[in-house]
């Protein structure tokens, strides 16, 4: 594979070109930029299988250099070093980042991902990222999910519940509709918990929005909109009661 790195930073480009030769064999031949226009034309001739790009550069953004490609058929890796709101915003629309001072373990992984070709078209992930970061300060209306053969972009107010499945998660819709995802509860957990969803047992993450009644009986069971019934584990009771009384 063919690497460009994007970064108006030098030591920060050189750290991470030291990085990919330590531990990314996979990565053949590396080249930098510093520019929009210097990594535009990188692009154009050198031809990168995978790009790590920088989203502040200093004449504008990461994303000013995406619009300004026809197309492109690299894989794409974000650097930043933005805030909890874009770290988000990334989570939520699935396109890959790493978080400044990089990590060299997040490096590794975020490569593989990439050498697995995970990310098919972003063009439509890039649009929804753009959109939850203009609106940085406000919760993301949508999320995008991936199967083994086709990516979501599903509306938070449609999610019902999510259920554990060993290292996969399963996304219950509104209208019966699942999806199987390769992450475990708990990442969803953490991006999810600003939204007021619930953990309400070891194996499942509840949409407050969608719950209809508390059952406290043989233990407490929630009943959402659309008739499911959800446990409520007792290290989780007083939890959900505190959740519903807000």
């Amino acid at each position: 594979m063919k690497a460009l790195i994007i970064d108006n930073e030098a030591p920060i480009r050189e750290s991470l070109h030291q990085m990919l030769i330590a531990f990314c064999p996979e990565i053949k031949t590396i080249k930098e930029a510093g520019t929009i226009q210097m990594g535009l034309d990188a692009i154009h001739w050198y031809d990168p299988d995978i790009v790590f790009l920088d989203v502040e550069l200093d004449e504008g953004t990461g994303f000013d250099l995406l619009t300004q490609l026809p197309a492109y058929n690299f894989q794409l890796i974000f650097i930043t070093a933005h805030d909890k709101y874009a770290i988000n915003a990334f989570k939520f629309s699935a396109l890959d980042f790493l978080l400044k001072p990089i990590d060299p373990d997040e490096l590794v992984k975020s490569v593989g991902r990439a050498s697995k070709n995970v990310q098919h078209d972003p063009g439509k992930q890039l649009t929804l990222l753009l959109e939850q970061m203009q609106h940085r300060h406000e919760h993301p209306k949508k999320i995008v999910l991936r199967d083994l053969h086709k990516t979501y972009y599903v509306k938070i107010d449609e999610i019902l519940y999510l259920e554990a499945e060993g290292i996969y998660t399963r996304f219950y819709l509104t209208g019966q509709q699942q999806i199987l995802v390769s992450k475990n509860l708990k990442e969803y957990e953490s991006m999810l918990e600003s939204l007021g969803f619930v953990r309400t047992h070891h194996s499942f993450l509840v949409n407050p929005e969608k719950i209809k009644l508390f059952d406290k009986s043989e233990g407490g069971m929630l009943l959402l909109d659309e008739g499911n019934a959800i446990p409520v584990s007792q290290r989780k009771r007083e939890v959900v009661l505190r959740m519903l009384e807000h």
